[in-house]
């Protein structure tokens, strides 16, 4: 159905493709997967039209294309679920679904036809929102279904999904795979990009690897897991790693700190953890339904603790717990003044900072300027009662914090003018004017270039040389190993593992993430 060869694309002086090709075939799912910066989102780009390659050539069906954009891509029969969501969250469900063509009647929009179209498709991916109801106000994972409806209401013959299911629970995703494999049996070529091994096992029938932007792993049916992660990262995953894995799989390996309290030692702590009278984070029999089970971890001031695991694997509920926006319905959190925090305004007000990835809907007004978003915490969060400090005061509180973590721009812009790194900076400059003594960061270098990564690795490290508890959770397994000093790896809700030292690496962590799933990935039947 669709033949690329030969794709070349270059920015600036960094080759982010280097003669690539693949080859979808109807009623198969083809998965690409590969480190950050391998070259899958530029693959997706070239494919759907979005970017234009400087060297190579796609057919589709047989013929030669060359997409001048998206729309022309999309009327041609390729259609893509992008990794970042293009919902228009101002329209209703149905104005979604039907952004360009939608159905008429005698020259008017039909809504009964639009309707009529949509259910079977909303239906099938377990999607039942009031189709009048503004898309704003769906969550993240009804959102991101919404995009596979709308991509599937295109009919098309090729169909791109990449990171399709980031946002969803474990439920929705296991039905999104179900569905997947379903198009694919009616003739669909899919092209499945992912970093969940888990689905690329159950869900592909071939797999190809990329590594800084070549193919090193080509269409391949049936691979092993350690082969698989050996292809991404380029170094072999050791016997240890392999073991550790079986031993997984056999019967849920668990080194480090269980379930519950009992489960705790002074050997699953970092010697930052075993010491005395610094400030401290503790779970305890923790339990947030439909998310953690019997949690118990402790996290203290000089360390840096990762919590990592596949899509709702319960990591990120750790974080809710601590920032106040998950309650236990069991267990206790306690934060380093001895509080629990009860809600995020008291999560704040007892030290929490929460700082996400998630710049444009968690972390600025951007339309705000810069020493407005920089005060904001400290003023509003922590009560904001008695008399305003003045203006100028704040503007020259905020340029203090802001120069302290080298942000470019005036402190009168508008945060939304800065670049993605400098964004994030300012992110956490908002947060330490507030002088927290607790870090949760989720996902906080997500869309930052490889400069202002190491600068926010390097200003991560220097807080918790400070003395603060910093705890963080990061699709980017890199990002754990160089930043941690161990990391607590999730399943179904409970803690089943924490690498440290030499058994803290990549290849461990994708292994640990995925031991009891799938450990070869064969086509499914």
């Amino acid at each position: 159905m669709l033949v690329a060869s030969g794709l070349v694309k270059h920015y600036g002086g960094v080759t982010a493709l280097d003669g690539v090709g693949i080859t979808l075939t109807p009623g198969e799912v083809h998965a690409v997967v590969g480190e950050n910066g391998a070259g899958k989102s530029t693959l997706v780009k070239i494919i759907s039209g979005v970017v234009r390659p400087d060297a190579g050539t796609i057919e589709l069906d047989g013929a030669r294309v060359r997409f001048p954009g998206a729309r022309q891509a999309a009327a041609a029969g390729v259609a893509i679920v992008s990794q970042e969501l293009m919902t228009y969250d101002d329209l209703t469900v149905l104005e979604n679904l039907f952004p360009y063509g939608a159905p008429r009647r005698r020259g008017l929009v039909s809504r009964r036809e639009m309707h009529r179209l949509a259910e079977p498709v909303l239906a099938e991916l377990g999607l039942d929102p009031p189709p009048d109801a503004r898309v704003g106000t769906l969550s993240l994972a009804d959102r991101q279904l919404l995009e596979i409806c709308r991509a599937l209401l295109q009919h098309p013959h090729v169909l791109i999904l990449d990171e399709p299911t980031s946002a969803l629970p474990r439920e929705a995703a296991a039905r999104l795979a179900a569905t997947t494999r379903r198009l694919a049996g009616r003739g669909l070529a899919i092209l499945y990009i992912s970093h969940f091994l888990e689905e690329v096992m159950r869900v592909a029938t071939r797999v190809t690897v990329l590594r800084d932007g070549r193919v090193v792993l080509a269409a391949v049916p049936d691979v092993e897991l350690d082969a698989l992660v050996t292809a991404m990262i380029g170094r072999p995953v050791d016997g240890a790693a392999g073991s550790r894995r079986r031993a997984g799989a056999g019967g849920g390996a668990a080194t480090g700190l269980g379930a519950g309290p009992a489960d705790l030692s002074p050997a699953d702590l970092s010697p930052a953890a075993q010491s005395t009278g610094g400030p401290e984070v503790t779970l305890r029999g923790v339990t947030v339904p439909g998310r953690l089970e019997d949690v118990s971890l402790t996290a203290a001031g000089g360390e840096i603790v990762g919590l990592a695991g596949l899509q709702g694997a319960g990591h990120l509920a750790v974080l809710d717990a601590v920032c106040g926006r998950a309650r236990p319905s069991a267990g206790t959190v306690r934060l380093p003044d001895g509080t629990s925090p009860r809600s995020p305004r008291r999560a704040v007000t007892s030290g929490v900072a929460y700082i996400s990835g998630d710049r444009k809907g968690r972390g600025l007004m951007l339309e705000r300027p810069l020493w407005e978003n920089v005060t904001a915490v400290s003023w509003l969060g922590q009560g904001g009662l008695g008399m305003m400090p003045a203006r100028s005061a704040l503007i020259e509180r905020s340029r203090t914090g802001l120069e302290r973590l080298r942000v470019r721009g005036d402190v009168r812009d508008r945060a939304g003018a800065l670049s993605g790194g400098n964004q994030q900076k300012a992110v956490l400059a908002k947060w330490l004017d507030a002088a927290p003594s607790v870090l949760a960061l989720d996902d906080p270098t997500r869309g930052v270039d490889v400069g202002a990564r190491g600068e926010l690795h390097a200003l991560v490290g220097g807080l918790a040389a400070e003395g603060k508890v910093v705890l963080i959770a990061s699709t980017d397994l890199a990002e754990l190993v160089d930043l941690c000093d161990r990391v607590l790896v999730f399943q179904h809700g409970r803690i089943v593992e924490t690498l440290t030292g030499d058994r803290l690496s990549e290849a461990d962590l994708s292994i640990a993430m995925n031991a009891g799933f799938a450990t070869r990935h064969r086509p499914p039947r």
